[in-house]
């Protein structure tokens, strides 16, 4: 069994630390304890890895994290540290990363969690942090990582962080100790999704049930670099990325940006690709209190009391188009990207609010332009709206075509 991990600061919370490693102990996981403190100082309480070893993974060496300055000391080893434990968890063996559980307060936990982000998904991460109870998506971002708030600081134990130290030990020692069974390796087919796409992806992942591993991903930001992140860690075959709206909300400052790289994991991997217009007629906002004053006289629609869908104009199209292309440009593997002629969701068909086929049109024959086609990167317009069963058909005759081991099976 591979080894659990205690990661913190020793100079300061050596107590706390040393208090997880012994339950984690306790429960039967052999523990490593790992250093990530930034004064340069020897811990009295000797963990298994000293901050130095730590430090001395980043590429200019430990001498880059000891700089007496506690903001660049703590970017620095954070780096150092991820590094360390990215190795580390390459290793076969006892030495391997069973699970991680870290301890910070808000520079700590800025330390530790980008090398938790960059294990794969499915290793279990614990962090129990005084800010877990705020917004967290900084920390997390697209991973897995478990986050429990400390209600108390981590400075000393008490009746209270006592109880919370220990559910987050044996929370990471359940987590070691019981593995996921196994399961048939089915071929895994990464698809977007929204709520005004849902029947074509619904439908698509019924049909490709069986003989695939269908892993639907919501559009919203996080949902989007959470794919990105399994095609990057090699955990996806091909990638249906039918609602590509997210892009909508970076162009037009909307609240479900997945930010200015979505698509440069599937460019550099070259993973099959198949995507879409799915959705491309909205930007989201929050309540409707919270649509900025520039756009309060623009075409809003109420999804819900939490969430307001703007339409998007052709302008707004024209540069959702061009993102779109750069980015399949630079795709290295095939790539097929569908044009629902029909309407790009729900909301874009006749009789909908945000049926809009001249700002549609703009959209089309923007990439149309602006993408590079070639025998592996094809463009094609499909006369049906993206949730019909014809849309759906000529997504997976695409699929077939960019991973031609589907045979008959998609």
């Amino acid at each position: 069994m591979s080894r659990a991990y205690v990661v913190g600061t020793f100079d300061t919370k050596a107590a706390e630390l040393r208090y997880v490693a012994g339950l984690v102990a306790d429960a039967g996981v052999e523990v490593i304890t790992v250093d990530v403190s930034t004064s340069g100082a020897e811990s009295a309480d000797a963990p298994d890895v000293p901050a130095a070893e730590v430090a001395a993974a980043h590429p200019r060496g430990a001498g880059a994290v000891f700089t007496g300055d506690r903001g660049t000391a703590v970017v620095a080893m954070a780096l150092a540290f991820e590094r360390w434990l990215v190795a580390r968890h390459g290793v076969v063996g006892v030495l391997g990363v069973g699970g991680v559980l870290g301890l910070g307060g808000s520079g700590g936990t800025a330390l530790i969690t980008p090398a938790l982000r960059a294990l794969p998904v499915g290793v279990p991460k614990l962090v129990v942090s005084t800010v877990a109870s705020g917004d967290i998506s900084s920390y997390v971002d697209a991973s897995d990582i478990a986050m429990f708030p400390a209600v108390t600081d981590v400075a000393g134990l008490n009746r209270i962080s006592r109880q919370v130290l220990g559910n987050a030990a044996h929370a990471l020692a359940g987590a070691v100790r019981n593995t996921v069974p196994a399961v048939e390796q089915l071929p895994a087919v990464a698809l977007t999704m929204f709520g005004v796409t849902t029947p074509c992806v619904t439908e698509t992942a019924n049909r490709l049930a069986g003989a695939h591993d269908p892993l639907v991903f919501h559009a919203t930001g996080t949902g989007g670099r959470a794919m990105e992140k399994l095609v990057a860690d090699g955990r996806v075959e091909a990638v249906l990325d039918i609602t590509t709206t997210e892009v909508c909300d970076l162009i037009a400052g909307g609240v479900m940006s997945a930010g200015e790289t979505r698509l440069d994991e599937v460019a550099r991997s070259g993973v099959p690709y198949v995507g879409s217009c799915g959705a491309l007629d909205m930007v989201n906002f929050g309540a409707p209190d919270t649509v900025p004053e520039r756009y309060r006289n623009r075409l809003l629609y109420e999804h819900n009391p939490q969430v307001t869908l703007m339409r998007t104009t052709p302008d707004e199209c024209r540069e959702i188009a061009r993102f779109l292309a750069a980015k399949l440009n630079a795709c290295t593997g095939p790539v097929r990207f569908l044009l629902p002629e029909g309407g790009v969701s729900l909301l874009d068909v006749p009789g909908q609010p945000f049926h809009d086929p001249a700002a549609d049109e703009v959209l089309f024959e923007t990439l149309e332009a602006e993408v590079h086609q070639t025998e592996l990167r094809r463009l094609r317009r499909v006369p049906h709206a993206i949730n019909d069963d014809g849309f759906v058909a000529a997504l997976l005759t695409a699929l077939r075509e960019v991973r031609p081991e589907e045979g008959s099976t998609a």
